[in-house]
């Protein structure tokens, strides 16, 4: 039977919802507002308006210490009020959820001060700067758990629809037994040599350089994809600009204006490579560098398996590359699979096929999923736990960078 062919107005119709009234309100409450938070903010604008969910996001406060800047981001981005303290932002009744968007060395104050509010939390990865607050937090969501609560981490790229479909066909099985997984992340916003010493650039405020920012990510990636652990990695890591800049006012993003006049030291990593094993003994390789010139957000993974190979590239995101091994050599090869079909993950409450999504949609996708982790009260993913075993594999690279490339196991 020929398919019907849709009006536009039919193709862009939303799919029913229930009326917004008879949906409880989940109220967020977000610490940061700068980069991150203007993501996270989308996000929560967003999920309710697209995906026809158990509970209703409502955008109730954000905080941030600057009282005329968080004023602005909240009028900016659709928050009801401001705090400038997030221990107030915290005791808010209208609060349920409290979303951290700081840099790292306050998510676990942060963190578990919230948990033990009552509230559900969100973090923004890494989980921690260091291996013992993150396993306090994990500890805290344990018990948080225990009377009901959500904690999980803002592992976003795990919500690109071709990443969580490539991790379904792994979970099929298409692949085999898996041999091989690459992962780079490259950027470039540190090449300049005069770009100003952001936080990002402080050991005491980001944990780690490029391998916190970005090696974070495709680690997670490498363990989601795989569905099994990093058990041992041998690594090195560099800081090529060692002084830098000190900023002459706020940052601004991932830059800011330079004190020309005044140098201050880069405490953490500008790249780290690293090898690594899987638990099941496939081989790993990992790149995280913001010092790629002409790289700007390239994030690339390929994972080869016994009957087959899988690849994605961030910058081609609603793409899959895919390459079938049971078939015949004369016809068989990588093809491109668009992810746009309302059959693939979180396509079904978007556009026509061939519609693009782009970064920002991951952040309502992560709004989605963890508004339907709250109401059906099942586990969260990824969950504290996750972000705790991203950090061990982290700490490993540290010190097998630290130890000249000694293979170094990961904690479990």
């Amino acid at each position: 039977m020929a398919r019907r062919e849709e009006t536009d107005q039919e193709a862009a119709a939303p799919p029913t919802r229930r009326p917004a009234t008879t949906a409880p309100v989940l109220g967020v409450g977000m610490v940061g507002y700068a980069f991150m938070g203007a993501a996270h903010s989308q996000g929560w604008r967003t999920a309710g308006h697209v995906f026809d969910l158990p509970m209703r996001p409502a955008l109730a406060a954000i905080c941030g210490r600057d009282r005329a800047a968080v004023d602005t981001a909240a009028v900016r981005h659709g928050w009801a009020a401001a705090e400038t303290d997030w221990r107030a932002l915290i005791a808010r009744d209208d609060v349920q959820l409290v979303d951290i968007c700081t840099p790292g060395d306050s998510h676990a104050e942060i963190a578990i001060a919230a948990l033990e509010a009552g509230k559900h939390v969100l973090c923004e990865k890494p989980l921690a700067n260091t291996v013992a607050e993150a396993e306090a937090m994990t500890e805290a969501a344990e018990r948080a758990a225990a009377r009901g609560q959500v904690a999980m981490v803002g592992f976003n790229y795990r919500r690109v629809p071709a990443i969580t479909y490539a991790r379904q066909l792994i979970a099929e099985g298409r692949l085999g037994t898996l041999r091989h997984v690459r992962a780079a992340y490259l950027q470039d916003w540190l090449v300049d040599p005069e770009s100003p010493l952001t936080w990002r650039l402080e050991r005491e405020r980001a944990g780690s350089g490029a391998l916190g920012d970005l090696g974070a990510h495709i680690v997670d990636l490498a363990q989601y994809l795989a569905g099994e652990p990093l058990v041992g990695v041998s690594a090195v890591s560099e800081t090529f600009v060692r002084e830098r800049p000190r900023l002459a006012g706020p940052s601004a993003g991932l830059s800011g204006a330079a004190d020309t006049g005044a140098l201050g030291a880069v405490t953490v990593d500008d790249a780290a490579l690293f090898t690594g094993r899987l638990a099941s003994g496939a081989l790993a390789s990992f790149e995280a560098t913001r010092m790629a010139a002409g790289r700007k957000n390239a994030l690339r993974l390929e994972i080869n398996g016994e009957r087959g190979s899988l690849a994605f590239d961030l910058e081609r995101l609603n793409e899959l590359s895919f390459h079938d091994h049971t078939e015949p050599a004369a016809t068989a090869g990588f093809r491109r699979i668009l992810v746009t079909e309302p059959q693939h993950p979180y396509l079904e409450a978007w556009w026509p096929p061939g519609h693009a999504l782009g970064y920002e949609h991951t952040f309502v996708h992560q709004a989605r999923d963890l508004v339907r982790t709250i109401a059906d009260g099942t586990a969260p993913a990824p969950s504290f736990a996750d972000g705790l075993q991203v950090q061990r594999v982290l700490a490993a690279v540290e010190e097998s960078a630290e130890k000249n490339s000694v293979h170094t196991p990961v904690v479990l």
